[in-house]
C-alpha cells in the first residue's frame, strides 16, 4: 500500500472525528441551559447529563486502549464475568469489548457513578478524553491501526456514540416542541 494511501486512511478517520465532533458539540450548545442537560426524559428516564457520562466512558476506554497500544501494552477483552469485575474495578468503567457486555445498551452502574458529579467536571472529563483521543491518533503507525483494528474501534467508542446520543436528543426536542403546540 503507498504512503499515500496509508496517509489518507487516517487522514479520512480523523476527517471523521472532527465533522461528528462539531456536530455533537453544536447539538449540545443548541441546547446550552445547564438545566436543560439535567432534565430527565431525554431516553427513558435519562438526562443529557446521563447521556454525556455515557459517550464519556465510550471515549476513555478507547482512548486507555490507543495509549497502551503505544506503550506496547496487550489488551484482551474480558473473557469472565470476574475479569469484567476486576476491569470496571481497575478502569472505573466497563469492559466495552467484552463479548459479556451488551452492545448498545447504556450500564447503570457507570450512571450511578456520574449521578453526583456536576456537570461541568463530567465535560471537563469527555473534552480532555477526546484530546486524549486525538493526540494518540496522530502518534499511531497505520500498521497499529490495522493490527488493533483502529478504525473500526475507534469510530465504536466516538462518533457512534455521538450519534446515538444526537439522535436521542433531536427526538426529545422533537417532542418538547410538539408539548409546546
Amino acid at each position: 500500500m503507498s504512503r499515500y494511501l496509508i496517509a489518507m486512511n487516517k487522514l479520512l478517520l480523523l476527517d471523521r472525528l472532527h465533522n461528528g465532533r462539531d456536530q455533537f458539540e453544536l447539538l449540545l450548545n443548541r441546547i446550552g441551559f445547564t438545566r436543560q442537560l439535567t432534565m430527565k426524559g431525554v431516553a427513558g428516564g435519562l438526562s443529557i447529563k446521563d447521556l454525556l457520562a455515557d459517550v464519556l466512558s465510550h471515549e476513555q476506554f478507547i482512548a486507555d486502549r490507543m495509549i497502551e497500544i503505544l506503550h506496547g501494552e496487550t489488551y484482551a477483552p474480558s473473557a469472565s464475568f470476574t475479569a469484567l469485575e476486576n476491569f470496571r474495578a481497575q478502569y472505573g468503567y466497563p469492559d466495552y469489548e467484552s463479548p459479556l457486555m451488551e452492545k448498545e445498551k447504556l450500564d447503570h452502574l457507570l450512571l450511578e457513578k456520574y449521578k453526583n458529579i456536576a456537570l461541568d467536571e463530567i465535560v471537563e472529563q469527555e473534552l480532555a478524553a477526546y484530546a486524549n483521543i486525538l493526540e494518540a491518533a496522530n502518534q499511531l503507525t497505520h500498521h497499529q491501526y490495522l493490527d488493533h483494528d483502529l478504525y473500526h474501534r475507534i469510530a465504536e467508542h466516538t462518533y457512534r456514540p455521538w450519534r446515538r446520543t444526537s439522535t436521542s436528543i433531536h427526538r426529545w426536542l422533537k417532542r418538547i416542541a410538539s408539548e409546546q403546540k
